[in-house]
């Protein structure tokens, strides 16, 4: 029964971290190497091609996560409750479990808004084939690393 308890608590506590794992890290962590194109991969005459060379995250929520974490914290600290109802005579038992499903929950539910609400807006700067310099704003990447040759078009940057 103990050993099925903490079996459980891991488990929900490996998927809320798992969330954690593919969060987008620094916002000037976008810089670098990475895949996409380089520079010895231009095509011969694009008029809207061009290399990044700097990606700014702005703009996101800066208000602080409360209503996932939160909700996340009674939603695990319920389904501990039950699983420890079911396995378990000990009071304490029961306690430790539900102060672990609330944790886990918590951390889940705070992943969960994370990722819902995103990171934000990300200024996208273009040296342009011609030399011209542009900067688009846009929600999401789609790859685009600096360094990477993109297309310019309807004011948003596509890996080309």
């Amino acid at each position: 029964m103990k050993h099925r308890l903490l079996a459980t608590a891991a488990i929900a506590a490996s998927i809320a971290l798992a969330g954690c794992a593919t969060s987008p890290g620094s916002s000037s962590g976008y810089g670098g190497g990475g895949y996409g194109g380089g520079y010895n991969s231009r095509p011969a005459n694009c008029y809207d091609c061009g290399t990044v060379t700097r990606i700014e995250a702005v703009g996101g929520n800066n208000n602080p996560n409360i209503a996932g974490p939160l909700i996340g914290g009674v939603v695990g600290a319920v389904a501990a409750k039950e699983l420890a109802r079911r396995n378990t005579d000990s009071e304490g038992r029961r306690n430790v479990a539900i102060g672990a499903g609330a944790v886990g929950g918590a951390v889940a539910g705070n992943a969960i808004q994370n990722r819902v609400e995103g990171s934000g807006q990300y200024n996208v700067h273009v040296r342009m084939q011609d030399g011209r310099t542009t900067v688009v704003s846009q929600s999401d990447l789609g790859g685009i690393r600096e360094g990477s040759y993109v297309r310019v078009q309807n004011g948003r940057a596509y890996v080309y």
